[in-house]
Order: C-alpha cells, then structure tokens, then sequence
C-alpha cells in the first residue's frame, strides 16, 4: 500500500509541472504585452505564437536559422529569403528599430512575438535572443530528413504571417 501512495504522489506531481508549464507560457505572453517596443506590428495573437516557437524550434534542429541582429542583417543584405521573428520587449529599442524596414525592402515577411526570452530558448540557445531569421535550406551540409519535417509548419506559419501583414 505504501508504494502506490508514492507512486500516485509522483504522477500527481508530473501532472502538477505539465499544468504550471502551461499556465507560464501564456501568462509569459501577457506579462510580456506591457514592454512591447510602440512599433511593434505585426504582432502574433497567442495560438500564432506557440506556432512560431515550435517552428523555430524545428528549423533550429534542421541548423536552417540565422539568430541575432548581426547575423539576420547581413543574411538580409545577401538576399536571402524566409522568415524573420523579432522579439518585442527589447531594451533600447534602436537595436531592432530598423529591421522592421530591412525586411520591407527586401520583401521579407517579419513578425513579432512578445518574449525575448522565449525565442531564445526556442531556438537552441541559453540566452534571450532578439532576432530569429528562418532561411529554409541554408545550411548545406544539414539533414535533409529534418528540414522537410518542419517545411509544414514553416509553411502554413508564413501563410498566416502574410495574412497579418496585409
């Protein structure tokens, strides 16, 4: 009898975490709202951004993402085309000022999310990121089996970015 109390105490416990992860997530998407930089538009509503997370997050383990203003400007500058992610609660806002334009000129589709922080974990780093510039079949070297796992989510992701836009 002791052991299945504890084992019922273990699950309960497993089920506690799934529930506060969920719970977190969207409470980070709200707490967020508030230190939106004034200029960010488009900005994903909650379901778009769980979708976006979960793209980057494919398409990271694919290596086909640019992550940083450094990196992302100079892929724009080339002429590279896909899609670019800015995180809204950065701080001074001049560091990703001008990205919104760099996209429009080069017609690239560029969305907002709130979360630095969760972009950042989203795409394979430990630390908040910026900017995330998915670029679809840039890596060469990379597995073919993994890009094509994420090209669905890729695609109906930039459908919808497209459709905020207009």
């Amino acid at each position: 009898m002791g052991k299945d109390k504890s084992s019922k105490k273990s699950s309960t416990t497993t089920t506690e975490k799934k529930v506060k992860e969920t719970t977190t997530e969207t409470d980070l998407y709200e707490a967020r709202l508030p230190a939106l930089v004034p200029f960010a538009e488009p900005l994903a509503s909650k379901k778009l951004n769980k979708k976006i997370l979960k793209t980057v997050k494919k398409a990271s383990k694919a290596k086909n993402v640019k992550r940083g203003v450094k990196e992302t400007v100079k892929a724009l500058r080339k002429g590279e085309k896909g899609l670019v992610i800015i995180a809204g609660d950065i701080s001074p806002l001049d560091v990703i000022s001008h990205l919104p334009v760099l996209c429009e000129d080069n017609h690239v589709p560029f969305v907002f999310i709130p979360s630095k922080q969760e972009l950042g974990s989203a795409g394979s780093t430990k630390r908040p990121t910026s900017v995330v510039f998915i670029v679809p079949g840039s890596n060469k070297k990379g597995d073919k089996k993994k890009e094509e796992e994420y090209k669905p989510y890729y695609e109906e992701v930039m459908k919808e970015v497209k459709s905020l836009a207009s």
